[in-house]
């Protein structure tokens, strides 16, 4: 079964003091000589959880790589986002990649989620209640302008008449994922939506999204959700087999597990201003000696997910990338 690896950056370690701009740019270009990764991918958020901004960065990483994929997974900014002028950003980024553009966008998070998300819809004008029909709409405008001329739009957020945005992308359709995870865990350790809301997250991706990006779901919960997102893809009249899967999950080796998995939590913890449970943590993370995590991973490939974005979840960036270079990646006909 096809599968790839994609490399996450931590640009909100910048701001942290934890990596420089140029470490960010020294593990890219290593990513992509390794040939073992296929993409190389960013986080976004304007206030909330400060980082380097991701189109920026993504643009400035197409002018060293000439292969990886460069991926926003996920944006969660898109809602706050004028599409006309996301649609240039991004269309100019797919020309300069020579179409290696990989766009996931998401709704990003409540206002209930904490003081800083809610100030950063407060501040770009846009509402909690807002974000589903935001994001709707604004993939609905991107797909329209990323490829048709003398556009027309009238919608709930957006309006506008005889807009052609070029240059176009390279890519064409140019890719526009969906990245949710309904069912899985809070960092608090329940479960996070209704079914009702699980039920519209995933024909949302099933009415809309090229694929599906999820995170913290074991191989049999991603296995059964994947298959039921692709029966509504078939309801919805596309094929089932044109939808991508990803995972965005963490990786830390060590030969003690225990170990591997604080060292993710103290990570976690930091990089997101939160206090993440154990449970919740080792849901989302591949951890322990080289044999473990090769077993961890191939379960993955095997209930079908198509590309591991992987985040290395220790400070010391560079040893965990060379580990999992020399002890994991052969497993999958990476370079050793």
């Amino acid at each position: 079964m096809a599968h790839s690896f994609g490399l996450i950056l931590p640009n909100r370690a910048v701001v942290l003091g934890t990596v420089t701009p140029r470490d960010l740019v020294d593990l890219t270009v290593e990513a992509e000589r390794s040939r073992a990764f296929d993409a190389v991918w960013v986080g976004d958020s304007l206030l909330a959880k400060p980082r380097l901004e991701s189109v920026t960065l993504l643009s400035a990483l197409a002018g060293v790589t000439a292969k990886v994929r460069l991926a926003v997974g996920c944006m969660a900014t898109f809602i706050h986002r004028h599409p006309v002028m996301l649609a240039h950003q991004w269309a100019s980024l797919d020309v300069l990649s020579g179409g290696r553009a990989w766009l996931a966008v998401c709704l990003g998070g409540p206002s209930e989620a904490s003081a800083a998300q809610a100030a950063e819809h407060a501040v770009m004008g846009v509402t909690s209640a807002e974000r589903v029909g935001r994001l709707e709409e604004g993939i609905v405008v991107l797909r329209k302008l990323f490829h048709e001329k003398n556009v027309s739009h009238h919608g709930r957020f957006y309006a506008f008449d005889g807009v052609t945005v070029e240059p176009a992308p390279v890519q064409n359709p140019c890719p526009i994922w969906i990245a949710s995870n309904p069912t899985g865990l809070t960092w608090k350790g329940g479960a996070s939506a209704s079914e009702a809301v699980v039920e519209r997250s995933f024909r949302r991706v099933a009415r809309l999204a090229d694929g599906w990006m999820t995170n913290k779901l074991s191989p049999d919960e991603f296995r059964a959700q994947f298959a039921r997102i692709q029966a509504m893809a078939r309801e919805e009249g596309r094929d089932p087999a044109t939808l991508g899967s990803a995972l965005y999950h963490n990786l830390n080796i060590n030969e003690d597990r225990r170990r591997a998995l604080e060292e993710s939590k103290t990570f976690l913890d930091t990089y997101y201003t939160a206090n993440f449970s154990a449970k919740f943590v080792e849901q989302w993370t591949v951890a322990g000696s080289p044999t473990e995590c090769v077993e961890e991973l191939r379960a993955y490939v095997a209930a079908g997910v198509g590309h591991m974005a992987l985040r290395l979840t220790s400070w010391d960036q560079r040893g965990q990338f060379k580990r999992f270079l020399a002890e994991v990646a052969p497993a999958f006909g990476g370079r050793g």
